[in-house]
């Protein structure tokens, strides 16, 4: 039997809380997570275990940032770009964001965060999509597409995050 598996994500930024859920009911079948991989995560075989899952968003992480959650219960599985981290817990461990205050906080981090990158992102792809317009046929008007192309794509890869969180936001804020 394969003692690895690998399970898409639908993504954290929509998601967070159902790809939790879906990590605690895998965990109870007996698949734990043990890294994120591209666009989901690695899971390991083992005998069926009764946990939560939650992440958060961290850039840089210092140490005493993995001992106050270890000290709150929650143990560190995995971290993806030294920036978003998964922890577990028993169930019925308190959870890591405990009132609607802290959620805010945490979300608004990302979304500007994000937001940075994607108005960046969206500017070049906008500029670079007005020179290449420009450019006429050749080389250049070539190297300009690329680019843009390039660009648009980092702008979708960071722009449905941003959304994701913008939503959430607006979610939580809404009540």
């Amino acid at each position: 039997m394969k003692q690895t598996k690998y399970v898409p994500s639908g993504g954290l930024a929509f998601y967070e809380e159902k790809e939790m859920k879906k990590l605690s009911k895998l965990a109870k079948e007996g698949w734990v997570l043990e890294s994120f991989a591209f666009l989901g995560y690695k899971l390991r075989k083992i005998e069926s275990q009764d946990i939560d899952y939650s992440v958060d968003y961290q850039k840089n992480p210092d140490d005493d940032y993995f001992t106050y959650f270890e000290t709150a219960g929650w143990s560190h599985i995995c971290s993806a770009g030294n920036e978003i981290h998964i922890f577990s817990a028993p169930v019925g461990t308190k959870p890591i964001y405990s009132d609607q205050e802290t959620v805010i906080d945490k979300y608004d981090r990302e979304k500007k965060s994000y937001g940075k990158y994607t108005l960046c992102y969206f500017i070049s792809t906008v500029l670079l999509f007005l020179l290449a317009s420009l450019s006429g046929y050749g080389l250049l008007n070539t190297v300009l597409e690329i680019m843009c192309m390039i660009s648009f794509i980092n702008l979708l890869l960071l722009g449905m995050p941003y959304i994701g969180f913008s939503l959430k936001l607006n979610n939580l804020r809404r009540g």
